[in-house]
């Protein structure tokens, strides 16, 4: 049984991550972390977790805690991997895995020369509706695939109880970095395929976060697809995928929360619908960390595969300023 640390207990943990916790099988949560202790505390006795600390240096270096869990804004994550490294836990980074792709080759290198694992918490890897979607069309139901399409959004405003989100000094930017990520990593991991240069246009403020944006994505293959994201429309997550054979759709294919309905268009008639959950995807992910800690598998989301999608982020970010198209460099 692996003992997780949570640095960084906030919103996230409490709302999705506790409940993936408690439909794991072979890890548990033994403490946590928050800047106030006296907060750090309260949630700990509402989730029944035996420790609480104010010092992330302290958490890490806890003979409790096997595998540290970074959950803090996204520019703390350097410093909070590099903690939990020197103090000898392998770690779990919340996605996106930094601010730019330079703190991601530090993680990276940091975990190689500490013979760590590092993993990159893109939950929606371990979803039914990304793994049919990989596979439906790896066995060729839509043919060769011309257009993808990946949608990402929700009310994020002023409101918002994460309000870091739209500091660009802690999120790095806006829904292209909050779940532009996400659109980008389910893209390449249903394609199998990597991405090669990023046009991107939004709303660009000056001093703060875009809300609202359009990123391009050329795929090496031939794949042309659009990632739509905002912090002003209602909540959706829509995967499309268009083929010379046809196409298959799930509406709020990325959600957690109830049944998603896959559907396979030819000649513009449903020919076939596939309905799944991704109601334990919290769950796996967090049981296949702690497997790979333990020497049992392979954590399929590794430090590099965070590292390659900032890169893509970073392309992003660097269009929407030039109004040109980029490439995207490629992670050794």
């Amino acid at each position: 049984m692996v003992r997780f640390g949570i640095l960084g207990f906030g919103l996230h943990a409490a709302k999705r991550l506790m409940q993936g916790f408690a439909g794991a099988k072979q890890c548990r949560v033994s403490a946590l972390s928050r800047r106030d202790l006296a907060q750090a505390r309260e949630s700990a006795k509402k989730f029944n977790i035996p420790l609480a600390f104010d010092s992330a240096v302290e958490m890490c270096r806890s003979p409790e805690v096997d595998a540290v869990l970074v959950t803090t804004p996204n520019a703390c994550h350097l410093a909070d991997v590099l903690t939990a490294l020197e103090c000898g836990k392998p770690v779990l980074c919340e996605k996106p895995m930094a601010i730019n792709a330079g703190e991601c080759r530090k993680m990276v290198e940091a975990a190689h020369k500490a013979n760590l694992l590092l993993g990159v918490a893109q939950v929606f890897r371990f979803e039914e509706s990304t793994r049919r979607l990989r596979e439906r069309i790896a066995a060729g139901e839509i043919g060769h695939t011309v257009f993808a399409r990946s949608e990402f959004s929700f009310p994020g405003g002023s409101g918002h109880a994460r309000k870091w989100i739209l500091d660009p000094a802690l999120a790095g930017g806006g829904p292209i970095a909050d779940v532009g990520v996400h659109c980008v990593d389910a893209l390449r991991f249903i394609l199998q395929d990597e991405v090669a240069r990023v046009s991107a246009r939004g709303d660009s403020r000056p001093g703060g976060v875009e809300s609202a944006a359009l990123l391009t994505l050329e795929f090496t293959r031939g794949t042309l697809a659009a990632v739509l994201v905002s912090f002003r429309a209602e909540y959706r997550s829509p995967l499309e995928f268009t083929g010379d054979a046809g196409a298959l759709s799930a509406d709020d294919a990325l959600n957690v929360e109830r049944p998603i309905t896959l559907q396979l268009r030819r000649a513009g008639t449903i020919v076939d619908t596939e309905v799944v959950s991704n109601q334990d995807a919290y769950a796996k992910q967090v049981d296949s960390f702690a497997a790979a800690v333990e020497g049992k598998g392979q954590f399929p989301v590794p430090g590099e595969e965070g590292w390659q999608n900032q890169e893509i982020l970073d392309a992003a970010f660097l269009s929407l300023k030039s109004g040109k198209i980029e490439n995207v460099l490629r992670v050794p």
